[in-house]
């Protein structure tokens, strides 16, 4: 604190030596001067770390002297004092980036705050941040071993999401890292949880969580109506934080009516996942309803390639004819035509947006290597996405609909976890290729790393053939075959994967927000 230096511009400066006594009883170096002109040319002199303002003086306003404090530099903080409240001067004033506004007369405990909000402001915000994690850990590790509930868990990952959004950006990176090892013990209880009671979902009168093939009728279609179009957005591949980090900049255009947390199906995975979404069914009903719709993993071609059909299909099986239209963008190009087309769609009562982007990334990332300079960890891989989500044709679209007054819900199918530990799996040539999950027969496993459904029928999955098992990855770990072992370790540890069990990729975010 010593070495923080305060430059107090009044012209009349006299009357405020009991505050400038103050702020140096605090140890504060305080310069004064008596005009812009002479503020100008002591900024040109000294470095100074915050300067008060006077905005009514003779010769040089305080409105003309911040802007050329400004363009002298640009970064430093200046605090405006005036006996005006009218609003014109507050907007100039604000408009030329001040840090602060205060109207005379002030005192200086206003003064003191004013200094401390500008430039004790990241450290008092990381010490009362450490200060209210490490009372909140105790509380979560005690949650952690009572929690039986599929709403229990959802409350706690979106607790754990939000302690990780506020700790991101201290200087503690301790407190970070003592974060990390409580997500990672929570997924080792969530994981056992799942493996619990995820096939009694599927019974029948269970209780259990809103589910990616139950999310339409139950979610969706009840907000659907003909008074007013309603734009879903489906971006494959979202996490929970990732919507949290560009919620703010939908919150420009939208305001939120409802957010909750719902479960993806297993495995975590587009064609499994996504397709449930739109058919309102689980994969084995798929396979069963509409063999030329679905395909397994071993066989050739897309496997996501009848959403479209899928979703007039469950409309029809629930009675409801409802003037709909579906757009799936994976390129650029194809984000802008919409958004040129896009006036088009408020005939519709529903336009379905599924959005590849963040899918893309997920996968790229472990092709390129520039990717994975960028978003080698959660807090990068958010950072990415925001970037991502602020210029892209996708966010055109959302202030499109907002001036047409659409309705929007946004959601995704399964969310991606940063993975970091191989396990050994063993399969033969027709074994599915994911890293999060595997479906074959024969599989060879270490037991203690993944949930098993020897038998799929159970959850409601096809089976390749009659002994055909499927395994799904625990937590941040990922399979390897033996073969190049090392070699493949490196190429995808710490790449973002989908397809197993954890919370990141299981507990997904479903939202209805209305125009502004």
């Amino acid at each position: 604190m010593n070495d923080i230096k305060i430059l107090w511009v009044d012209d009349e400066i006299d009357l405020l030596k009991p505050h400038i006594i103050f702020l140096e009883s605090k140890n504060y170096k305080v310069s004064t001067c008596q005009s812009g002109t002479e503020a100008l040319e002591e900024i040109e002199k000294e470095n100074f770390d915050i300067v008060f303002l006077d905005e009514n003086m003779p010769g040089l306003s305080g409105l003309e002297t911040l802007s050329e404090i400004k363009e002298k530099q640009a970064n430093l903080p200046v605090v405006m004092i005036t006996k005006s409240e009218e609003e014109y001067i507050m907007e100039e004033a604000i408009g030329s980036k001040i840090a602060d506004y205060l109207i005379k007369p002030v005192n200086p405990n206003q003064i003191l705050l004013s200094i401390k909000k500008n430039l004790d402001h990241s450290r008092l915000i990381s010490e009362k941040t450490t200060s209210s994690y490490q009372q909140e850990f105790r509380k979560i590790s005690m949650d952690m071993a009572m929690i039986n509930s599929y709403e229990g868990w959802a409350e706690l990952y979106q607790k754990l999401i939000y302690w990780e959004l506020e700790l991101e950006n201290i200087e503690d990176t301790g407190m970070f890292e003592i974060l990390e090892s409580q997500k990672t013990e929570a997924n080792s209880q969530f994981c056992k949880f799942i493996d619990k009671n995820y096939a009694s979902w599927f019974e029948k009168n269970a209780d259990a969580p809103i589910m990616s093939h139950t999310l339409f009728k139950e979610k969706i279609l009840p907000e659907i109506s003909e008074k007013q179009p309603t734009l879903l957005v489906v971006i494959d591949n979202m996490r929970y934080d990732q919507w949290k980090a560009f919620e703010p900049v939908i919150n420009n255009y939208y305001k939120k009516e409802q957010e909750f947390p719902f479960y993806s199906i297993l495995p975590t995975a587009t064609q499994y996942a996504r397709n449930a979404i739109f058919s309102g069914l689980m994969p084995s009903d798929m396979e069963k309803l509409f063999p030329d719709y679905w395909k397994n993993d071993t066989d050739e071609g897309g496997k996501n390639l009848y959403e479209a059909e899928f979703l007039q299909a469950q409309l029809k099986r629930l009675g409801k004819n409802i003037k709909h239209e579906y757009h799936k963008i994976s390129s650029l190009k194809a984000g802008k035509k919409l958004v040129e087309n896009f006036r088009s769609q408020k005939d519709n009562d529903l336009t379905v947006v599924v959005y590849n982007f963040v899918d893309m990334l997920s996968h790229s990332k472990t092709e390129m290597e520039v990717i994975k300079e960028l978003a080698s960890t959660n807090k990068s891989y958010r950072s990415l996405t925001h970037s991502w989500f602020r210029n892209s044709p996708l966010l055109e679209i959302i202030q499109q609909a907002q001036n047409l007054g659409f309705k929007l819900i946004l959601t995704t199918d399964h969310g991606t976890i940063n993975v970091k530990n191989p396990s050994k799996v063993i399969g033969d040539k027709q074994t599915s290729l994911n890293l999060r999950y595997k479906t074959g027969k024969s599989l060879t496993y270490e037991d203690k790393d993944v949930l098993a459904a020897t038998n799929p029928k159970s959850i409601h999955l096809p089976s390749i053939n009659m002994s055909s098992s499927f395994i799904f990855a625990k937590g941040d770990l990922f399979f390897a075959y033996p073969n190049n072992y090392n070699h493949y370790v490196s190429y995808y540890r710490n790449t973002f994967q989908h397809g197993g069990v954890s919370m990141e990729e299981m507990i997904i975010p479903f939202a209805v927000l209305s125009p502004r």
